[in-house]
């Protein structure tokens, strides 16, 4: 397995935890201001937060040493600020 394919494969899991984590905010967010819980929305906002920046770093790390086109890549970025953006990118672009 190449160094490409493995970075490939830790980034299309990243999309899909990232994608998931987006779900666990939403969870959190109503528990947080619909039922007075705040708790779970700060650790799941830290895991998310956690989980959208490797994600950017993934999409760095292919437009720069992979020399992935910059549209391509724009729009992969772009996915990581759209709810369930990177469900759609992983399947799109990542498999």
């Amino acid at each position: 397995m190449t160094e490409t394919t493995k970075a490939l494969q830790q980034f299309r899991l990243f999309a899909i935890a990232e994608g998931f984590s987006w779900i666990g905010l939403l969870v959190t967010m109503f528990l947080k201001y619909k039922m007075n819980m705040p708790e779970p929305n700060k650790w799941i906002g830290y895991i998310h937060g956690f989980l959208f920046i490797i994600y950017c770093l993934y999409v760095a790390y292919f437009f720069i040493k992979e020399k992935w086109n910059f549209k391509t890549s724009l729009i992969l970025f772009i996915t990581a600020f759209v709810p369930f953006g990177t469900f759609w990118a992983e399947k799109k672009y990542l498999r």
